[in-house]
Order: structure tokens, then C-alpha cells, then sequence
């Protein structure tokens, strides 16, 4: 085991004091109003880690998610990816570094599944690196991307039109797309959102071997509270912009906790197999 403190290790993020808001057509200076989406918001990612998000509609996880993909840029705070601040890093940069998969997906364009994938390789070229007739790709990106379809079940999907895919499908793209990227940190709104739950599993299983095989550091956005408690190593939970609990599974699953959050009567008890906890709601013949 190593002697290091656990204080020495960078971490993958790091936010201290992070505030986000919208901006408003109102008129009221910004210190008038009291309409924080994301309010003085203080934690840690590790590496390696997988991160569950949590939190009730609009507690502000996905805006959450999109600050830390520097997509959104928050009012005040700092957000540091592996020691360096976003404030300062490029958009590319970022790309080469950190891959995000969108809860939804509309192609606009019948790319094919191996056009799609490809794609995610476009951050690790510099603009004069673009080779004549319009194609930029290496043989190095075309190896990656293969790889890509195959850690993710597509590849007997490349010549597919994307349109032509079911949602589980396409979820499956999506994510070899980002994992072509070859990132550091992988950021997820609602994996499994809109997927049977065959398609969940398969989708929580990559999760996992990719988190264990590549030491990928995996921040995920559920509305899945035993998708989340099964699968993530911590979890944080929002309510109204704010960090409600943060910790392990165990520490934040609770009765008390959750209902505080979610305002309703929840039952908690230990999964079979993994002895977390997992959440169901109170019967019909439960007195009100």
C-alpha cells in the first residue's frame, strides 16, 4: 500500500466555492436575486473513481455536469481538472482530456456508427495536421476507434446509418465515440435514461470493466438512486444547487436523508448480492 498521504494525491476535480446561474432578461443586479442553479458547491473527484451525482429535478445536476466539461462557465468558484484550472485551459484541450456522453442524442446527419466513433478522435489533432481530400484520420485513429467499438459491442455496427439505431444502440455509440477520445475523465448525464434494462445493464457493465481496465475516472448524473448505490464509489446529492450528503453509498442512501430530499417515505434495505443499500418506495396497503 502506498505511504503517501491521501492529501498528496492531485485529484481529478477539484471545486471550491462554485457558483452558476443562468443569466436573466430581468433587469435586478446580479446580487439582487437569489437564483443560484449551483450554490457555493465545495468537493472532490479522485482519480480513478467512479462519482455518482444525485439529486432530485432541478436540484442543478446536469449543469453541474456541463461546468465541469467547461461548457457552462461558473459566476465565481474554481474548477481544477488534474491540478490546472479550467479557466484557463482550451477547448481542445479539454477534449483531449475529458469526454462527455449527452443524456439524449437526435443525429442530424445518417453518419455511419464508425463515422460517429471516428469523430471522437478529431480533439488530438492540431488544425495543420488535416491531410488533403478531406480526410484527417490515422491509421493510429482508425485502430483506436475499432478498439473503441469493440470495449462498447458496435463494431458489427459500423456500416450502420447512427438513424438506424435503436436507443440502447446509440447510447453504445455515444460512449465509444468518448471513449475514441482516450480521456482521463469520463462525464455521463443519465446513461441509462430511455434504456429496457437489459440495455442498462450492459451500459453499467462497460461502466464498470472500462473504470477497472483503464483506471478511467467515470462522473456520472442519475435520477437512479440503485443504479447509483450499486455502482458508484460516492455519491454526492444535490437539492436546490446545494451538496445535501457526500460520501459512500451507505452514508448517503438513507431514509432520513432521503426523504428530507425527495419529500417522501422511502425503505431502504441491503441488496442480496453486494449488501448495498437499495431503495424502494412503500406499498399500496402502507397507511398515509
Amino acid at each position: 500500500m502506498s505511504q503517501n498521504p491521501a492529501s498528496a494525491i492531485t485529484a481529478a476535480y477539484r471545486v471550491e466555492q462554485l457558483r452558476f446561474r443562468y443569466r436573466s432578461s430581468s433587469r435586478r443586479a446580479w446580487g439582487e436575486s437569489n437564483d443560484w442553479v449551483l450554490n457555493a458547491l465545495t468537493f472532490d473527484v479522485m482519480p480513478g473513481e467512479i462519482f455518482g451525482i444525485i439529486g432530485p429535478n432541478g436540484s442543478g445536476k446536469s449543469s453541474l455536469l456541463k461546468v465541469l466539461a467547461k461548457v457552462l462557465r461558473p459566476q465565481t468558484g474554481m474548477v481544477r481538472l488534474f491540478g490546472q484550472e479550467l479557466a484557463v485551459m482550451s477547448q481542445a484541450a479539454m477534449a483531449r482530456r475529458v469526454a462527455l456522453v449527452p443524456q439524449d442524442f437526435h443525429p442530424i446527419f445518417p453518419f455511419t456508427v464508425s463515422e460517429m466513433v471516428l469523430m471522437g478522435r478529431f480533439p488530438h489533432h492540431q488544425d495543420g495536421h488535416i491531410l488533403s481530400g478531406f480526410r484527417w484520420e490515422r491509421a493510429e485513429d482508425i485502430r483506436l476507434a475499432e478498439e473503441a467499438m469493440i470495449e462498447t459491442d458496435v463494431a458489427h455496427l459500423a456500416d450502420r446509418s447512427i438513424d438506424k439505431s435503436s436507443a440502447g444502440e446509440r447510447q453504445r455509440v455515444l460512449l465509444a465515440r468518448a471513449l475514441a477520445q482516450n480521456p482521463q475523465v469520463l462525464l455521463l448525464d443519465e446513461p441509462t435514461a430511455f434504456l429496457d434494462l437489459n440495455h442498462q445493464l450492459d451500459i453499467c457493465r462497460i461502466l464498470s470493466r472500462l473504470n477497472q481496465q483503464r483506471e478511467l475516472t467515470v462522473i456520472l448524473v442519475s435520477h437512479d438512486l440503485n443504479l447509483a448505490s450499486q455502482y458508484c464509489d460516492r455519491l454526492m446529492l444535490l437539492n436546490g444547487g446545494a451538496i445535501v450528503c457526500l460520501g459512500s453509498p451507505q452514508e448517503v442512501i438513507r431514509p432520513p436523508v432521503l426523504e428530507a430530499v425527495y419529500g417522501c417515505d422511502v425503505l431502504v434495505d441491503h441488496h442480496p448480492d453486494t449488501g448495498l443499500p437499495r431503495v424502494t418506495l412503500p406499498g399500496r396497503s402502507t397507511t398515509v
